[in-house]
């Protein structure tokens, strides 16, 4: 059959089992089944039984299970409170005062999540209700919460980036690293502009509060040394030499029920929701990368990622606008799928173009991140339009708006990134050279 035909009767397929309602992990299995049918006469019973098993049978994918659970303890914990509190004195001096603790709020709290909706909900439950009372712009509150809820995806541990290391075979340690500086300099980047927002807008701003004294500052450290704490344990155990990624999800599940039970923000009840949690959301998961796992084999025997990447290679497109490209598909895919979903379903086809136009796995990882992150806040199907929805009551499109500044500064991060790659390539061969 025809590679072009194929292409368009199996996008098809796709579009039209997404549509009915069917689960991704499921309908990326179906397209597989109809690829094997049409392009070859191999046995598809059998690559699907063999597949999915080797695409879940892997070592990388067991830590997947405990950073999220990670996650929902802390989600449960006082942490958010902790956080505002914490964060609230240092603050209080910048252009925008406590809008950044949304910012900062979310980074720190991203360093010791990986999950995106988590990372929003967790702060947004606290930080929104005391910047209302406080008189602050909520527009600009909701908007900042929206774009900073992100950086569950990029700042280590990423479970997205452990979903695009085990459907790559890249490291996930050097993954970690790469999304470091990326997700510093996104937050400098929010924090930038809330500065200029908050300097051309004086009018929206509720009256400046005292200066924090000394002995305010120094207790509201105090509030962020067990994040703080669990940050070095799980990022520190991995690159000190000392721990896998899979065991440093241990020590992170460790360390956040330690948390959890100091603060008192635990019970049996709350412990047994964040197993199930975790349960849930783990598989579904899997059952997005069992689909894939398979898609990917039958993309193999279609022969079209082989023709794709041959055909882009004969074109001669520069590495920019073939990310130029790949940007501009991604944010359209965006409004239909969940960031998991858009990296499981395109990175077998994509993946072989990227590496013969000569573009490292590692940095595409950390783009491919950047721009999954977009999908979070893109309508209708942003997940983190739908966690702020149900803290604030407000429609999905008018957070949409309100977040539309900080998807416009990501689109900016993927081009900065791409005209600077050592920005996250200078850490992991830094670091995992030694």
């Amino acid at each position: 059959m025809d590679l072009g035909v194929l292409s368009l009767i199996l996008l098809a397929v796709l579009f039209g089992l997404l549509l009915s309602g069917l689960w991704v992990g499921f309908a990326l299995m179906g397209v597989g089944l109809v690829a094997m049918e049409l392009a070859t006469p191999a046995p598809a019973g059998t690559v699907f039984a063999t597949r999915v098993w080797g695409g879940l049978n892997s070592w990388d994918l067991t830590a997947l299970p405990m950073f999220v659970w990670m996650g929902e303890i802390l989600f449960r914990s006082r942490i958010s409170s902790d956080m505002f509190t914490g964060l609230a004195p240092f603050t209080r001096r910048l252009p925008g005062r406590l809008l950044h603790v949304n910012i900062l709020g979310c980074a720190l709290f991203a360093a010791v999540s990986g999950s995106s909706a988590a990372t929003t909900a967790t702060v947004g439950r606290m930080s929104l209700p005391e910047l209302r009372r406080r008189g602050y712009d909520m527009r600009m509150a909701i908007g900042t919460l929206a774009g900073s809820g992100t950086f569950g995806f990029l700042i280590p541990p990423s479970i997205i980036m452990i979903v695009y290391g085990a459907a790559t075979e890249q490291s996930i340690a050097r993954l970690f690293l790469a999304g470091v500086l990326p997700g510093l300099m996104l937050a400098a980047m929010f924090s930038a502009y809330v500065m200029v927002w908050a300097a051309m807008n004086k009018a929206k701003m509720p009256p400046p509060e005292p200066a924090p004294t000394w002995g305010e500052r120094f207790r509201a450290a105090m509030k962020l040394l067990p994040t703080v704490a669990l940050i070095v344990a799980v990022i520190g155990s991995i690159y000190g030499g000392l721990a896998s990624p899979t065991e440093a999800a241990v020590v992170g599940v460790a360390g956040a029920l330690a948390i959890a039970a100091a603060t008192g923000g635990i019970n049996w009840a709350s412990f047994r929701e964040s197993l199930v949690g975790a349960a849930m959301t783990t598989c579904m998961i899997a059952f997005i990368l069992a689909g894939a796992s398979f898609l990917t084999v039958a993309m193999g025997y279609t022969g079209l990622p082989r023709a794709l990447a041959s055909w882009i290679g004969g074109q001669g497109f520069s590495q920019f606008w073939l990310i130029s490209a790949l940007l501009l598909f991604f944010i359209v895919m965006g409004f239909f799928l969940d960031g998991i979903s858009i990296v499981v379903l395109t990175t077998s086809v994509i993946l072989p173009m990227v590496l013969a136009a000569g573009i490292d796995p590692i940095w595409f990882g950390v783009f491919l991140v950047l721009v999954v992150e977009m999908s979070q806040i893109t309508p209708p199907v942003g997940f983190n339009l739908f966690v702020i929805q149900s803290i604030t009551g407000r429609d999905i499109f008018s957070i949409a708006w309100m977040a539309l500044p900080f998807f416009l500064i990501l689109v900016v991060a993927t081009f900065i990134l791409t005209a600077f790659p050592q920005i996250a390539l200078w850490l992991p061969s830094t670091m995992m050279s030694r």
